[in-house]
């Protein structure tokens, strides 16, 4: 049996999905299987795929389901996958061609169930690190204490353990699509550590159509989701007091696009919210004049 699986969640992205393709058929170990989440394309990504399993260079499985933004795509792929690890390379990215060679050496030397998993670097297409590399003075961290602890920026390559990524599903919300990832990823942290590998295993692009490119759109359109994002931050036992404050900020916010008039009696954390009041408040006004100006 393979021992990690690629997913990758798509939708209309027949037009850029052969950078990863080609990416994987230059892997210098194979001992691996792509999975395509195919999140309600209308363009031919069944079709591309479908030429790709026939020419036998990876092994590819294939999954469409009606659309439910990046985290229901999550949802459905961690409940197919049955891999021992699984990482997530997104339709617009690629890996470098030794990268599932590393990855699977690093866990055989350094793997156990003491940890969750692995993290190494993401770099753009010029080869150079986002933000910054790994702390070299740990081997293993939370991550949530590499970026509010340990200093670290930009994002990084999280590969995991199946077995845990089982946990902790993402709740769809009717009429929504998006709910932050990392609330499955600090869940984990609750737990477990995080191995560090200061390799560069995915090479991103962030394109116009991309979620992180129409952050301010999927605020205004998914109040609910992030609303649930930031209570669940607001609960984490090892955030500090400031973190804390900046999810009830972004609560007030969500709670008031919504139109939730219950959001203090739901808060788990009262007076931060209260206390976050005005700053949720023009947060509020500044998300609807961005997305007025943007549907001008």
């Amino acid at each position: 049996m393979k021992k990690l699986t690629i997913f990758t969640p798509a939708f209309n992205r027949a037009y850029c999905l052969h950078y990863c393709y080609e990416s994987l058929k230059r892997q210098t170990c194979k001992d691996f299987i792509w999975l395509v989440l195919d999140d309600g394309s209308t363009d031919n990504t069944k079709e591309l795929v479908g030429t790709w399993q026939e020419e036998g260079e990876v092994e590819i499985n294939y999954c469409w389901q009606k659309n439910q933004g990046m985290h229901g795509a999550h949802n459905t792929a961690y409940e197919k996958i049955d891999t021992e690890l699984n990482v997530c390379i997104d339709s617009d990215d690629y890996m470098p061609d030794d990268a599932v060679e590393k990855i699977l050496a690093f866990w055989e030397a350094h793997g156990n169930e003491k940890v969750s998993g692995l993290v190494g670097l993401d770099a753009d297409r010029d080869n150079q690190i986002l933000g910054t590399a790994l702390p070299k003075h740990i081997k293993q961290a939370a991550l949530f204490n590499l970026y509010y602890k340990h200093g670290v920026t930009g994002d990084k390559k999280l590969v995991y353990r199946t077995a845990l990524t089982k946990k902790y599903p993402y709740p769809i919300f009717e009429n929504e699509k998006y709910v932050g990832l990392a609330y499955k990823y600090y869940m984990l942290d609750k737990d477990y550590d995080l191995l560090l590998m200061n390799e560069i295993i995915c090479h991103v692009e962030y394109l116009a159509d991309g979620s992180s490119m129409n952050m301010l759109k999927q605020y205004h359109n998914n109040p609910l989701g992030f609303s649930f994002y930031r209570k669940e931050l607001m609960k984490l036992p090892f955030a500090d007091t400031a973190f804390k404050y900046r999810q009830a900020i972004h609560y007030v916010s969500s709670n008031l696009i919504s139109k939730n008039g219950a959001f203090i009696k739901e808060t788990p954390e009262k007076i931060l919210t209260a206390l976050a009041l005005p700053f949720g408040f023009l947060l509020y006004l500044y998300v609807l004049s961005k997305n007025r100006r943007v549907n001008v």
